[in-house]
C-alpha cells in the first residue's frame, strides 16, 4: 500500500542470505532490469549509495548491514521508449542539454546528484513526480542555482505534477537517461509506477 504523508514507513531488519548489494542507482537498476527481463522475482537488495539511497534518508555509508538496518519496500518506474520497455529506480531524464532545450523528468526519488530536483518525491507513495520545462537561459541559470535546495519550485515555467503514469512526445528524438545511464534518443516516452515491489535494506 502506498505510504501517505506523516505515515510511518519501513522498519528494522538485516539483509537476508542470498540478497544482492548495490552501491549506486545504476547498479540497482541493473538488478531490477535483469529480474524483470527474465521474469524472476525482484530480490531484496542492500543499498549503500546513490540518489535513491539519499532520498531514503541515508547520509553516510555504514560498516555493513545488521538487524538494526532500515528495511523499506519501494516503488520502481517502468518506461516505454518508442515501444521498448525499460526500468528505473531513481529518475528518467529526457533532454539535449541542461542549458538549452526542453527537459522532461520522471522522478521516483527527490535527489539527482547534488540536486534536489523533485523535493516532494517519495519512493513509497505510488506516484512519479513529473517535471517539464523549457526555460529561457537566464531563468534556467537562476533555477539551476536553486536546485541543490529544491527551491527552484514552484516556478511558472516548470510544470510539476505527481501521477501514477504519464507520457510525452517530442518532435525529434531526445537523449534519455535512466538513473544517469544513457539509453539512446527517443521521441515517445510513457512512464508508470510499479508500487511497493522492491525491498531495500539500508
Amino acid at each position: 500500500m502506498p505510504v501517505s504523508k506523516g505515515q510511518n514507513w519501513g522498519g528494522s531488519g538485516g539483509l537476508p542470505d542470498g540478497s544482492e548489494v548495490a552501491n549506486t542507482d545504476s547498479e540497482l537498476r541493473s538488478i531490477v532490469t535483469r529480474a524483470r527481463s527474465t521474469g524472476s522475482e525482484l530480490p531484496t537488495v542492500g543499498l549503500t549509495g546513490g540518489d535513491l539511497w539519499r532520498t531514503l534518508g541515508a547520509r553516510s555509508a555504514g560498516s555493513g548491514f545488521s538487524d538494526t538496518s532500515t528495511s523499506v519496500l519501494v516503488d520502481i518506474g517502468s518506461a516505454l521508449l518508442d515501444g521498448r520497455i525499460y526500468w528505473f529506480v531513481g529518475h528518467l531524464v529526457a533532454r539535449h542539454n541542461w542549458l538549452v532545450g526542453r527537459c522532461w523528468i520522471a522522478a521516483n526519488g527527490a535527489h539527482m546528484g547534488r540536486w534536489n530536483v523533485a523535493p516532494r518525491a517519495h519512493p513509497g507513495d505510488g506516484l512519479l513526480d513529473l517535471l517539464d520545462s523549457d526555460l529561457p537561459l537566464r531563468q534556467r541559470l537562476n533555477a539551476r542555482r536553486r536546485l541543490h535546495s529544491g527551491t527552484h519550485l514552484p516556478h511558472p515555467g516548470i510544470t510539476y505534477t505527481r501521477q501514477a503514469a504519464g507520457q510525452v512526445s517530442f518532435s525529434r528524438p531526445v537523449p534519455v537517461y535512466l538513473d544517469s545511464v544513457p539509453v539512446g534518443a527517443h521521441r515517445n516516452i510513457s512512464v508508470r509506477v510499479e508500487p511497493a515491489v522492491l525491498r531495500l535494506v539500508i
